[in-house]
């Protein structure tokens, strides 16, 4: 364990509510909580049990004043969270309880927390690695079930156990050709170079696997982004409604009535979905409408998936077919909307886009939303969603891999070339370091820091 000073942070949302926590982690964390804490038996908190709670008042030593009654726990080290001395004063769920206490334990030398530190600390005195304390947060921000049960299984070392295996394999691999440079008169090259070349090319199919779940498990984490785009007044606003259960958009029949971007998640299946609406892509000289206009344009470049509806009760314009060209390199799908009604347009009419992804729809009956959902599926998850089988669901990671099976590509290249043989370890030491960086082994310490500033605070 190292050794750190004493920090503190408010452990849960701010604002009214049942209980507020406030956490604090380090050496001298039960002597602080000792100092406020004000026993109704009269009984020191320094004879506190780990693992226990006990029942009290905190007070403001300056004036002896009772702030808020509370219960506190207390975690002995190295068996908490942080693996450290931790003590959690749970107080009333009130803005001025909550940060009265925090004052008064701060004005006892302990430092308030920067964000993410409690699991940093976790990380750093080898509780969990780095991939399981990133999992920390996934947890906290997952949309769906299907999303929590993804992060739990990270948090638990799902994906370290894979990494660490790779990583030792490497590792004899590794040693195997150093000790055929280092006895070249044993004749080994060639016998050497053949089995290592045949290892690797098995490692980089379990690396291309894991790549292969990467997209699905980047969808889980952060939610299938998708863009609604179309003229004004062809149903946008009203598939969101439709797709979320409620009147989150203003639906009305004057054009140009959604100004700016609309996002609400949903769940698929267990897959989060942002749905963004956007204002209607049209030439106008409203000046408000076109900066709406502008930023649907930014969300259509930014977006996974774009879905493109079309008013089926009226002919095509100039309009739609300029949305339709300006999409078609990207993932998208075509609703014909208004099926209930005498249809005018066909698939036919739109040239540039497949039409193996266009659906008729009736956002006032709710026709044509199943199979919408199931092109979704296609589109990314190969028609079903296997959650068991995504391992990587974080960017990071899927870029770490990206080079280590990079490196382990020109190792092998040097490997059919025997003089070469030695270049071959310096590239799969490349790959092991490249490995170490996913559980934080071999990753610098600003990179380390930059990912825990990405947590919220307090935990």
């Amino acid at each position: 364990m190292k050794e750190f000073d004493t920090i503190a942070a408010i452990a849960t949302p701010i604002g009214e509510g049942g209980i507020s926590i406030i956490r604090i982690s380090g050496n001298s964390a039960l002597s602080v909580a000792s100092k406020l804490f004000r026993s109704a038996n009269g009984k020191d908190l320094m004879d506190i049990k780990p693992y226990t709670m006990r029942y009290g008042n905190i007070i403001d030593l300056e004036n002896e004043e009772i702030i808020d009654e509370v219960i506190v726990s207390y975690m002995k080290a190295p068996k908490s969270f942080t693996a450290e001395d931790t003590v959690e004063i749970n107080c009333h769920g009130g803005l001025i309880s909550t940060k009265r206490i925090l004052e008064v334990v701060l004005k006892q030398g302990v430092r308030i927390a920067d964000p993410g530190e409690f699991t940093k600390r976790a990380f750093l005195n080898g509780r969990i690695d780095l991939s399981q304390a990133e999992a920390v947060m996934d947890i906290i921000t997952a949309k769906t079930d299907l999303a929590m049960k993804s992060a739990v299984a990270q948090s638990g070392g799902r994906v370290s156990r894979e990494i660490k295996v790779l990583r030792e394999e490497l590792l004899a691999m590794i040693a195997h050709i150093e000790a055929t440079v280092d006895y070249p008169e044993d004749d080994l090259e060639e016998m050497t170079a053949e089995k290592t070349i045949n290892d690797l090319n098995k490692l980089q199919e379990r690396i291309e696997y894991l790549l292969k779940t990467a997209e699905e498990g980047k969808i889980l984490r952060e939610g299938l982004s998708t863009v609604i785009v179309g003229k004004p007044n062809v149903g946008k606003s009203s598939l969101l409604n439709l797709l979320t259960n409620e009147n989150r958009a203003i639906v009305t029949d004057v054009a140009g009535t959604t100004r700016d971007v609309i996002e609400e998640y949903i769940n698929m299946d267990g897959v989060p979905i942002k749905v963004i609406d956007t204002a209607g892509i049209r030439e106008t000289d409203d000046l408000v409408e076109k900066i709406g206009v502008e930023k649907s344009k930014e969300k259509i470049e930014e977006a996974d998936l774009i879905i493109l509806m079309l008013d089926s009760s009226r002919e095509l314009d100039e309009e739609d077919l300029k949305i339709a060209d300006y999409i078609k390199d990207k993932k998208y799908i075509v609703l014909f909307n208004k099926s209930d009604l005498k249809g005018k347009l066909k698939k036919e009419d739109i040239q540039c886009l497949n039409s193996k992804y266009m659906i008729d729809v009736s956002v006032f009956n709710g026709e044509g939303i199943e199979r919408l959902k199931e092109i979704i599926k296609e589109l990314f998850f190969s028609g079903e969603i296997k959650s068991q089988e995504i391992l990587i669901t974080n960017s990071r990671h899927k870029d770490v891999l990206y080079r280590a099976n990079d490196n382990i590509s020109n190792a092998i290249e040097a490997l059919k070339n025997t003089s070469a043989i030695d270049l071959a370890s310096i590239d799969l030491r490349n790959a092991w370091s490249n490995f170490g960086e996913i559980t934080g082994d071999t990753l610098a310490e600003d990179l380390i820091d930059k990912i825990f500033k990405e947590f919220c605070l307090g935990k």
